[in-house]
């Protein structure tokens, strides 16, 4: 078998501090790999993601990525959204329009941002219903929690699919420790999510100076100025990723959510990975028309080659 020398990148995303937020693997040249060469090489480096850049067949787009995880492919992912994208800037990609990079995936055309040191993209529609009694008692169940600790859950689908829970405290999503089998058995990927809880002028005082610190659009320092109001976690055993340390469709689809329910502001940062490790920031903005972006930045930390 035959193979080519393919640029590579590995980059992390959404942290302004290499090693602290969520790697992706991308390949930036997957032209003439079948589905099981990507589907390998995706399990082969073990990350929670790896994409595959090829040319756009659509309309408007500027590129084309596939997305695999270990154990399977996605038709849309955040991280790996925003981190192909920088690896495709980084590479030399221009995009055809000066405001907007235009990716294609399997869920179609998704515009990116760029705003200084950040890039943002436009969270899919979304789709949400109320979970099943049954699957929700055998979800509360695997996660070790009683049904008191939700204050409440959607079914969240904006091209993957999650279960969305809005839990009691951030002490409860911290301390979750998943029966990480069950949750793969019952084929259902899990985002649990806390509000902060502000008290005192001083906490006032900074939810007012973060959230115009945060979305001015030159502060390279953003993501670790802004205190974060949400805590999440994301548990996505059955595509091989028992926890994600930071995922960008799950914050999109949970802040079409909690903003509609107006039990979050049209802008806020939420913060994911902490319980491995990591320090990952999410800045979540609903513009006027109602439309809402996912943004970050994202650190280059390895560029070469791979043998594929």
């Amino acid at each position: 078998m035959s193979h080519l020398q393919r640029p590579y990148k590995q980059v992390d995303v959404f942290t302004a501090t290499p090693y602290r937020g969520n790697p992706l693997a991308v390949v930036l040249d997957g032209k003439g790999l079948t589905d099981e060469e990507m589907q390998r090489f995706a399990h082969w480096t073990n990350l929670s993601e790896t994409t595959f850049l090829l040319p756009p067949t659509q309309a408007g787009a500027d590129y084309r990525v596939r997305i695999f995880t270990p154990g399977g492919e996605l038709p849309f992912a955040g991280h790996p959204t925003l981190g192909s994208c920088h690896a495709w800037l980084e590479a030399g990609g221009v995009p055809t329009s000066k405001d907007l990079i235009v990716q294609e995936c399997a869920v179609g055309l998704v515009s990116i941002r760029r705003a200084g040191q950040q890039l943002a993209f436009a969270a899919p529609p979304l789709t949400r219903s109320t979970p099943a009694p049954e699957l929700l008692t055998q979800i509360t169940q695997a996660l070790g929690i009683t049904p008191q600790h939700i204050l409440a859950a959607q079914v969240l689908d904006n091209g993957p699919s999650w279960l969305g829970l809005l839990l009691d405290s951030v002490d409860t999503v911290l301390a979750l420790a998943p029966d990480h089998q069950r949750l793969r058995e019952l084929g259902q990927k899990v985002g649990v999510a806390a509000l902060m809880q502000d008290s005192g002028a001083v906490q006032l005082i900074a939810r007012s100076s973060r959230e115009t610190r945060a979305f001015a659009e030159h502060a390279a320092d953003a993501p670790q100025l802004a205190a974060p109001d949400l805590e999440v976690r994301a548990f996505a055993a059955p595509v091989g990723v028992n926890e994600d340390p930071v995922t960008g469709s799950l914050n999109a689809s949970l802040a079409q959510w909690l903003m509609a329910e107006g039990r979050l502001p049209a802008r806020y940062v939420a913060a994911q990975g902490s319980c491995l490790g990591r320090a990952g920031r999410v800045l979540l903005e609903r513009d006027a028309q109602g439309q809402v972006w996912v943004g970050g930045q994202v650190q280059t930390c390895i560029t070469g080659t791979v043998l594929l």
